[in-house]
């Protein structure tokens, strides 16, 4: 539990990271294009705001047919929006672990303590010595499995609270982001062209 633990805050951390600094480059560079396509064609790393550009410019493009009955402002939102949620569940990878584990992990050095405490009562009892220091000693050593629990779940509970305040910063960036596209979207629906939306992940 605490390599699992530690394995999810130290990655984390770092796509965090990344994804700090490809929105400081896409607020920087990405309005700069003259349409949203030019932008679009640049070689540069997958990132999820380049997925969800390429997700909106794959709905204007997809607006035929029976989806050309659904309203152009209506049609763009859906998509960006799916496109957003895509992003959120992916930095959310992880979390559910190190929410069980600042759970559970206190209960499972409990029990090893109980169950620590036990054997050494009945050892005792078979002995029959029941002098502090013939008690001391196991029951000390049982406690140390609560301890144990504690130190697997404290890190767990604190990273998992200092994650989520740094994935909602982050996708505050991408809303917004997301809600400067669509704007841009609707201004040049007509000259969308055709492109598929890769993950970015």
């Amino acid at each position: 539990m605490s390599i699992g633990s530690w394995y999810i805050i130290i990655t984390k951390v770092y796509e965090q990271g990344k994804m700090g600094a490809q929105a400081r480059a896409a607020e920087k560079n990405f309005w700069k294009a003259p349409s949203v396509q030019a932008r679009r064609r640049r070689p540069e790393e997958v990132s999820p705001f380049r997925f969800i550009a390429e997700t909106g410019i794959e709905a204007t493009s997809k607006h035929t047919g029976l989806l050309g009955k659904v309203d152009m402002n209506e049609w763009i939102t859906m998509s960006i929006q799916r496109a957003i949620d895509n992003v959120q569940s992916r930095t959310q990878d992880g979390l559910a672990f190190l929410a069980t584990v600042g759970s559970t992990a206190p209960f499972v050095g409990l029990f090893g303590t109980v169950w620590g405490i036990y054997h050494a009562l009945t050892a005792i009892g078979i002995a029959g010595q029941a002098s502090i220091d013939k008690v001391a000693g196991p029951v000390g050593e049982a406690l140390i499995m609560t301890a144990f629990g504690l130190a697997v779940a404290v890190p767990a509970v604190l990273g998992y609270n200092w994650l989520v305040r740094r994935n909602k910063t982050a996708m505050e960036r991408v809303r917004s982001f997301g809600a400067d596209l669509h704007a841009v979207l609707l201004s040049t629906a007509p000259e969308a062209t055709v492109v598929r939306a890769k993950p970015w992940r």
